[in-house]
């Protein structure tokens, strides 16, 4: 069987190309006084989504997490301004309402707002609250999905979310509650039984009380845990222990942050599938 060429492929010389053909492109308008709620992806530029590129270019201001990349940053149109809005765990950090309130108000005045986050905002990003406060103000919005580093992160580890040989089911979960605790409302029983494979999104600080409380409701201590730092970045550090060793391997070895935890037998496909190093690493586009 032969493959011909579309008569568009045929006459693509003639056409737009790189960044002017995306530019012409019929994208959706982003008007005054809407906020668009984006997810930047887990890390690398080149992860993030063309709508996510059409709101670098066409807002007037951004608002952005720690978790945003500087690098995307720079694909921000020169004319808008950056606002940081930055929430980090343990450090000096702007409250939620005042976030909020801030946007409400950057739309009133009539502005183009890019709500820009890391990975997906309504993975453990607050994307719902901030929408539910948006709508409460009666300001338009639109939700931009991002490659959330559950997923994307795992890739750059080497790790499937999800393989028919080993689970067919994963569950999504945070490692600290909004005190900063680990979260008393997690069912660890539960997720310890009916989950073969855990990943966990902001678990470093409680990941030895985390594998304590899985291994009491009957998990394998010798069960591999996988921390991923930095997902998708060229700095990117993947550390691996057991839960047994969990709190004392955090102890000793202290793994940057960002990162995300995964338990579970799907780690072992890293030593076949581990394809982010060596020169791919020198590419920060991703």
């Amino acid at each position: 069987m032969s493959f011909e060429p579309t008569k568009s492929a045929q006459h693509a010389p003639t056409a737009p190309t790189g960044f002017a053909r995306l530019d012409s492109q019929p994208f959706p308008e982003f008007a005054p006084g809407w906020v668009w709620l984006v997810g930047a992806g887990p890390g690398a530029p080149g992860l993030m989504s063309l709508l996510c590129y059409h709101a670098l270019q066409a807002c007037d201001v951004v608002v952005y997490d720690a978790l945003v990349n500087p690098d995307i940053l720079h694909w921000v149109n020169p004319g808008a301004e950056l606002e940081y809005a930055g929430k980090r765990g343990g450090k000096p950090s702007p409250v939620q309402r005042d976030i909020t309130l801030r946007l409400i108000e950057l739309a009133r005045s009539g502005l183009r707002v890019l709500r820009l986050k890391g990975g997906d905002p309504f993975m453990f990003g607050r994307g719902g609250e901030e929408c539910q406060n948006l709508a409460a103000a009666g300001i338009p919005f639109r939700v931009v999905p991002g490659i959330t580093a559950g997923v994307g992160g795992l890739a750059y580890a080497g790790i499937p979310a999800t393989h028919r040989d080993t689970n067919h089911s994963v569950t999504f979960l945070t490692g600290h509650d909004a005190s900063g605790q680990m979260p008393a409302s997690v069912d660890w029983a539960a997720i310890a039984k009916a989950s073969p494979v855990i990943v966990m999104y902001m678990a470093v600080k409680h990941l030895g009380e985390i594998a304590a409380a899985l291994m009491a409701a009957g998990r394998d201590g010798g069960e591999p845990v996988v921390i991923v730092s930095n997902a998708s970045l060229p700095q990117q550090q993947v550390a691996e222990t057991t839960l047994a060793q969990a709190e004392a391997f955090i102890r000793a070895n202290e793994p940057p942050t960002p990162a995300l935890v995964t338990v579970g037998q799907a780690a072992q496909w890293r030593s076949v599938l581990d394809w982010y190093r060596g020169n791919l690493r020198e590419n920060a586009i991703g």
